[in-house]
């Protein structure tokens, strides 16, 4: 396998494991409580799904062929609250922009790495486009993991190796 490959094959499954490990954290948080902040400013689970839908419907649209920003993606509306918004609409755009971006890495040839595409009128190679994209949606699929935790409380289950228990799995095998 050639680099350019490896790395395809690489990311889409580092994003893979990203999306397994954030759906796991959301199945542990009540309904009722997907939209609890830490304090004012603090974004809640509800708003962190939909600001990750809209990022990844934007950003993974006609991906080689426009701008990443969308002139219709209302991206300040992603952070406000929308109390009518249940759990299965929130799953939705969860897996349409899941779905999104994994059809654009699924379309993506070795020979594109090295193209130039365009995210808010900044140039970028694919690479670094990427790039940029995964380092932005662990942030904030961290941020999902730390506020599920904080939710579930006593419920939570780890979505890794559990305190205590990091010598019984060696040699190590990636959970998620």
């Amino acid at each position: 396998m050639d680099l350019a490959s490896h790395y395809l094959e690489t990311v889409r499954k580092e994003l893979g494991r990203l999306k397994r490990q954030g759906e796991r954290a959301l199945a542990q948080v009540e309904d009722a409580r997907l939209r609890e902040t830490l304090d004012p400013e603090a974004n809640s689970v509800a708003t962190l799904v939909r600001h990750l839908s809209g990022n990844m419907l934007s950003r993974w649209t006609d991906f080689l062929s426009s701008d990443g920003e969308k002139p219709d993606r209302r991206r300040d509306q992603e952070f406000e609250e929308q109390p009518g918004l249940g759990r299965s609409e929130l799953m939705q755009a969860w897996e349409q922009g899941w779905q999104r971006l994994f059809a654009a890495l699924d379309g993506l040839t070795a020979s594109d790495l090295l193209r130039t595409v365009s995210i808010r009128g900044e140039a970028h190679t694919v690479v670094e486009a990427i790039e940029r994209q995964l380092t932005h949606y662990a942030c904030h699929l961290g941020q999902i993991v730390l506020l599920a935790k904080h939710l579930a409380g006593e419920r939570w289950q780890t979505l890794s190796i559990p305190r205590g228990q990091s010598q019984g799995v060696w040699p190590y095998k990636a959970r998620g």
